[in-house]
Order: C-alpha cells, then sequence, then structure tokens
C-alpha cells in the first residue's frame, strides 16, 4: 500500500514538474528550417560551412564559430559535432533535409553529450543557427525557422554571438 502510494506521488510530481519546466529535461535543440532552394544546393552549404568552421581560428575572436567536425554525409543527412572552445564540451549535430515540392525543409538537431548536462544558454540553438546563418541561409527567399523552448533549451534567450 505504501509503495503504491510513493508511487503515485512520484507520478504526480513528475507530470507536475514536466508541465511546469519549459525545456527539454537535456540540454538539446530541435530547429525546423524551410527553403524555397533545392536540397543539394542547402546541404552543399551547411557541409561547406562546417568545413570552413573545423579550425580554432575563428574562436580568436570571442564566439564560438569554430571547432565543428563533419562525421558523415549523403544526400540527405548529415552528422557533426561541435567542440565548445573553453571547456571543451562536445555537443552532436544532425541535420535531415527533405524535398518538399519546389522546397526544401531541414530539420536539425544538436545535443549535449554530458549525460548531466540540463540548461546551456541556448547553445544548441546556436550550434545550429551559426552554420545555418554563416552559410549564408537566413537571407534566402522562402527562408523559415520554427522551434521552441520546449524542444530547444532556452532558445528565447540564446545569444548566438557568445556562443
Amino acid at each position: 500500500m505504501k509503495t503504491g502510494f510513493i508511487l503515485f506521488c512520484l507520478v504526480v510530481l513528475f507530470r507536475t514538474s514536466y508541465t511546469l519546466w519549459p525545456y527539454p529535461w537535456h540540454a538539446q535543440c530541435e530547429v525546423d528550417w524551410s527553403f524555397l532552394e533545392n536540397c543539394t544546393y542547402i546541404k552543399t552549404k551547411i557541409v561547406d560551412q562546417l568545413k570552413k568552421w573545423t579550425g580554432a581560428d575563428n574562436c580568436q575572436s570571442g564566439g564560438q564559430k569554430c571547432l565543428y567536425e563533419l562525421i558523415y554525409s549523403n544526400d540527405t543527412y548529415i552528422e557533426a559535432t561541435h567542440t565548445t572552445p573553453v571547456k571543451k564540451y562536445i555537443d552532436d549535430m544532425t541535420f535531415e533535409l527533405c524535398f518538399e515540392g519546389s522546397s526544401c525543409h531541414v530539420k536539425g538537431f544538436s545535443r549535449s553529450r554530458l549525460w548531466y548536462a540540463i540548461l546551456d544558454y541556448g547553445t544548441n540553438y546556436c550550434n545550429l543557427h551559426n552554420i545555418i546563418s554563416g552559410a549564408g541561409l537566413l537571407q534566402l527567399p522562402g527562408y523559415t525557422e520554427d522551434t521552441k523552448n520546449k524542444i530547444c533549451t532556452q532558445f528565447a534567450t540564446a545569444d548566438c554571438d557568445i556562443y
């Protein structure tokens, strides 16, 4: 009887905290983008930007537009990592590309490798955003971005000039 009551209390506590907690339970970010451009072009721009920011050169300016590593890519999928310059934390990133008529839909995902990472000051959002921005994709006609705090840790307060 006592075990059942404790279990019930834990379920109520979890459901309440999940409703009140505005972020994912682990530092991560999911972003959806749409472009009025073919996916081959978008993929090439993302891959080229990841390769451009592989070294530590851009770390000198104080931001984190550096230390990206392309792991794998094919026509519809890109896998990469980003290492933070100071603490050397590693985040895993993926980009999934899908043709939708005459446009390209991209789902970006970044997740901290640290098992205990909960808050990240928007770092995982900036991992993704900085690549899209650096590649010049924000200026394309029909560009849209969709994310929110519930699926992207601290998105609303992210400062990608720092992270």
